[in-house]
């Protein structure tokens, strides 16, 4: 690699690394609903670890149950894949294993993909697929310049309302977790 492309690979991971930071300054909570909100309904494909369900998930239909909303950029990657390793792995303490407690976690990869992601790493959360962020528009969750989604969790009660929102979701500190599971018991009446 010669001098002169090594400056323009250096200036370009630079001003791609500037975009991402006023990306995410650009992110504040201004947009989207606030604790108290009803959810904003959707409907999507799904996938779980035994594949692509016949039926897509309608958020309305999971009145009467604790629903926690995580949207995250990409199946398979780094991050994501720490996250939903660690709702695997806590399920009984974050989720009350299942029991009243539905996690929908939504990226804008394929159904297929995430089918095989879940299956591969035996989750047992249902994952949806906002292919065309529409949804994460709606929760104000989609970067600007691409179609991912951040790394953003809501917390709806049984009567459809939004009770706790984590924006951004640290994926790498514990202490999300525990607010995370904290706000689910919370959002129970526990």
């Amino acid at each position: 690699m010669t001098s002169t492309s090594l400056r323009f690979s250096l200036a370009a991971v630079a001003l791609l690394i500037g975009a991402a930071s006023l990306g995410a300054q650009q992110a504040g909570p201004a947009g989207g609903p606030k604790v108290g909100d009803l959810a904003p309904d959707f409907t999507l494909p799904a996938a779980t670890m035994n594949g692509v369900s016949q039926s897509p998930v309608k958020l309305s239909d999971l009145r009467g149950q604790t629903v926690v909303i995580a949207f995250y950029p990409r199946a398979r990657t780094r991050g994501c894949t720490v996250q939903m390793q660690t709702y695997r792995d806590q399920f009984s303490t974050l989720f009350n294993n299942g029991q009243g407690v539905t996690v929908l976690s939504v990226s804008t990869d394929p159904v297929d993909t995430i089918a095989a992601w879940a299956r591969d790493e035996k989750f047992p959360m249902t994952f949806l697929s906002d292919r065309e962020a529409t949804v994460g528009q709606l929760y104000d969750v989609k970067y600007p310049a691409m179609n991912l989604l951040r790394r953003v969790l809501f917390v709806v009660g049984p009567d459809g309302r939004i009770k706790h929102i984590m924006r951004p979701f640290s994926e790498l500190s514990a202490d999300s977790y525990v607010e995370l599971g904290n706000a689910v018991k919370a959002a129970r009446g526990q």
